[in-house]
């Protein structure tokens, strides 16, 4: 099995840039499930939208993922409950709308998708490892086909979860930060791991955002609004192959600007 997943799309630059380029990707790589993370899909590059959703969906995304931006929109709530193809971090409070994992059926094999956030420097949260545990117990007669999006800042706690869950889970992703790390690897026992498969958005912003605004910020201190820039545009994602037990095989880092 083949599976692409495609790094924190970003606004209306980065859906656009899905669309075009995903068909190629499929020929390319013919992967079976492409997962996306859709927490800047919105419009203005905060969270996420039943539009942003449909989309990607449109698209040929079939899974999306979320991270720390996951409640910066309004209707992202009543999404959440109706809308099982997307999973907001499974460490939240269980109160919360929403799953932390989706199974998605390919073929005959069932993939389970995992969504974490990390707790250094970000907004509090419970245990990543800890429920990750939980949820492997919950998967364990269900299926071995784990892909885990870890949205987290520190590169430390992404490579702990993925030396945590090596050997248990198929691919231990990073997501957050934007930028594509050049770490690929396979764990021992067949798990997939890279410290973060980066963005799809504006190639000339920071992050994706206004340059500008981003600098100014960094001198002046002020607070500042935030907007998604224009410009050429990136690519950022990973794909990968995972086989019998659930243990990947190969990874393989894809990076395509305009």
């Amino acid at each position: 099995m083949k599976i692409l997943f495609i790094g924190d799309v970003t606004g209306r630059q980065g859906l656009m840039y899905v669309r075009e380029l995903l068909p190629n990707l499929r020929r390319l790589y013919a992967p079976d499930l492409v997962i996306a993370n859709g927490e800047n899909s919105a419009a203005n590059g905060r969270g996420i939208t039943e539009n942003a959703a449909e989309h990607l969906y449109d698209s040929g995304v079939d899974a999306i993922t979320l991270g720390n931006h996951a409640w910066d929109q309004k209707e992202v709530v009543s999404l959440l409950s109706r809308d099982r193809r997307i999973c907001r971090p499974a460490n939240l409070h269980p109160e919360v709308p929403g799953q932390g994992y989706t199974v998605v059926q390919v073929g005959v094999q069932s993939v389970a998708v995992i969504n974490l956030v990390g707790r250094t420097f970000m907004s509090l949260a419970d245990c990543p490892f800890r429920i990750l545990d939980h949820i492997i117990d919950q998967l364990s007669s269900v299926t071995d086909h784990i892909f885990v999006d870890f949205h987290a800042e520190a590169t430390s706690e992404k490579l702990a979860m993925g030396w945590y869950a090596a050997g248990r889970v198929s691919a231990v992703i990073g997501t957050h930060t934007h930028v594509q790390t050049a770490d690929e690897r396979i764990l021992p026992n067949g798990t997939a791991f890279l410290t973060d498969v980066g963005m799809t958005g504006p190639r000339d912003g920071i992050l994706g955002v206004e340059r500008a605004t981003v600098i100014k910020r960094f001198m002046d201190q002020m607070p500042a609004r935030f907007a998604v820039a224009d410009g050429p545009r990136q690519l950022s994602a990973v794909i990968l192959t995972v086989g019998a037990g659930g243990r990947a095989s190969q990874i393989e880092r894809i990076a395509i600007a305009e």
